[in-house]
């Protein structure tokens, strides 16, 4: 099913007001299994790294992350780039609204090209580099990027079923996917291939992880993609579930998981 036109949809809604949009960046917080796994490695590398940093969000979509890094620090500048111009234009909007648009910017920009030699501590890309084909340019972008030391975190499906295919004819649940997810030594020699020389990878959405994506994600938007009137419903359904999803999305970002569907990549230059 196409999972980015619902996307959007709830993007729309959200959008009209800064209350709402921050309303909507707490409920992806909570709803997210990855968004937990994210939180947990930029809690981790504050503490490493201080209150001062330049920070890139490559392919910042509704900008929940940039707003979550810009609360972890006042001293943090940030720079969403994005391919979907509504979505940068709508990201600036909010925060000039909300008085951060002089520490974050948003533009668009193709990660395939886009290069700002040794200039970012961090660069962060969540959901991203599974829509794009030309991954290993993507790649050797982000380490001229960052300045010695700095370092990259990625989270993106494994080839653990991670895009919810099973055989390669198989339809995924994210058809815009171009890849049903990365192997773990695909990943790491990508990565060495682009000049980083120390990786760490792990797997989330491990056993737990994958109840909670079916009963928080996978089934509501089959719902929805069947019809919107089942948007509802909704509020009943997540009453009686979200219990269950919040403790399996616990129990995932503490497990270390000998496979899952997902994957935390850190990489430093």
């Amino acid at each position: 099913m196409q999972y980015d036109p619902i996307k959007k949809h709830l993007g729309n809604f959200f959008k009209h007001a800064p209350w709402l949009r921050i309303l909507f960046y707490r409920m992806m917080d909570i709803h997210l299994l990855r968004t937990w796994h994210v939180k947990k490695h930029l809690r981790n590398w504050k503490k490493n790294h201080g209150y001062s940093a330049r920070i890139l969000d490559a392919g910042s979509g509704f900008g929940q992350y940039s707003h979550y890094l810009s609360r972890l620090s006042r001293g943090y500048v940030i720079e969403g780039v994005e391919l979907n111009a509504g979505q940068v234009n709508d990201c600036n909007r909010f925060f000039a609204q909300s008085g951060k648009a002089g520490r974050l910017k948003f533009s668009v920009a193709d990660l395939t090209t886009y290069v700002q030699p040794v200039h970012f501590d961090l660069i962060l890309s969540v959901d991203v580099m599974e829509h794009i084909e030309n991954d290993t340019a993507v790649f050797r972008n982000f380490h001229h990027s960052l300045v010695p030391g700095g370092m990259l975190l990625v989270s993106t499906p494994s080839d653990k079923g991670g895009s919810d295919a099973r055989e390669i004819h198989d339809h995924s649940f994210i058809d815009e996917h171009v890849r049903n997810g990365y192997a773990v030594e695909e990943m790491r020699s990508k990565l060495t291939a682009a000049g980083f020389h120390k990786i760490e990878i792990s797997y989330s959405y491990g056993f737990p992880g994958k109840i909670s994506w079916k009963l928080a994600m996978k089934l509501p938007f089959r719902l929805l993609g069947i019809h919107r009137a089942f948007f509802i419903l909704l509020p009943l359904y997540f009453l009686l579930t979200y219990p269950f999803i919040l403790i399996l999305n616990y129990l995932d970002i503490i497990i270390n998981h000998n496979t899952g569907t997902g994957l935390i990549v850190r990489a430093w230059k």
